[in-house]
């Protein structure tokens, strides 16, 4: 489904992505594992548009996206909850997550549908609502950027980091609403990066390190995940 084949990008003029291959089949939970600064997060923002692509190329569906402008990729299906989350605080739970429907001009009905079906995968978030985003915990924010990435990504969902900065408690909350959103969406992927493998062992099915820009497969490290509660 969605296919990177010798992807190289940069910014400002240093190269960031080194001829990066990857693979993303329908319905799969993929790692993409390595330190910071490795190229984990330009790797994300090239799918969606926002690096200077310079060697290969990016295809979903068998389409070449550079044909894509960034702004129309999240209409194929893509949601991407970038580390940062980039909530407006001033905005509800709730406004914030529908933003990127209402921008893509999505009917009520629709908005309303896929509302439902996030409640169903983050109960918490229900309850917050109407709450405003500036007073969201780390955790929280999490989620919320998790549940706007799932108002549009219909197919493809891009995590950048979803465990950072969580403690345990939160760290097992997210977890559980990860596996959640694999049982109830069994046919969206899930590209998600992390610095720690562990955390992904036993939920992930395939995984990339990668290193300097550079992607290779690679295997999960083999030590608990009772701390992230993927197992």
């Amino acid at each position: 489904m969605l296919e990177i084949k010798g992807l190289s990008a940069e910014i400002e003029g240093v190269q960031v992505l080194r001829r990066a291959n990857l693979s993303l089949a329908e319905g799969a939970t993929v790692a993409l594992i390595g330190r910071n600064g490795a190229g984990k997060t330009s790797l994300l923002r090239a799918i969606m548009g926002f690096m200077k692509v310079t060697e290969g190329e990016i295809s979903f569906d068998g389409r070449p996206l550079d044909a894509v402008k960034a702004h129309l990729r999240p209409r194929l299906g893509i949601g991407y909850a970038p580390e940062d989350r980039r909530l407006f605080p001033a905005f509800t739970i709730e406004e914030n997550i529908r933003l990127p429907a209402e921008v893509m001009k999505l009917p009520a009905a629709e908005i309303a549908r896929r509302l439902d079906g996030i409640y169903d995968v983050l109960p918490e978030l229900a309850e917050l609502r109407h709450r405003p985003a500036a007073g969201l915990s780390g955790g929280q924010g999490k989620m919320a950027a998790l549940a706007r990435a799932l108002m549009v990504g219909s197919r493809v969902i891009l995590l950048d980091e979803p465990f950072q900065g969580l403690a345990p408690v939160l760290a097992n909350r997210y977890a559980a609403a990860l596996r959640t959103l694999r049982d109830s969406h069994p046919d969206i992927a899930l590209l998600i990066t992390e610095s720690n493998p562990s955390l992904l062992r036993n939920f992930a099915e395939k995984a990339y390190a990668i290193e300097r820009g550079e992607v290779s497969e690679a295997a999960l490290a083999a030590s608990s995940l009772a701390a992230a509660g993927l197992h």
